[in-house]
């Protein structure tokens, strides 16, 4: 049973470590272009019509 709990532990890592690369991934396209996403949805809001 203490095998199993060890093992559990160690998969909830695994899954938060991915998790957490997945954010950190995330936030850095977000960064990279984030000025060129804020200007694509500026544009479509523009041209979107009332």
């Amino acid at each position: 049973m203490l095998i199993y709990s060890k093992e559990r532990g160690q998969g909830m890592v695994e899954y938060a470590l991915i998790i957490l690369l997945i954010a950190v991934a995330l936030l850095l396209i977000t960064a990279l272009l984030g000025s060129a996403l804020s200007n694509t949805f500026s544009y479509i809001i523009e041209v979107w019509p009332d």
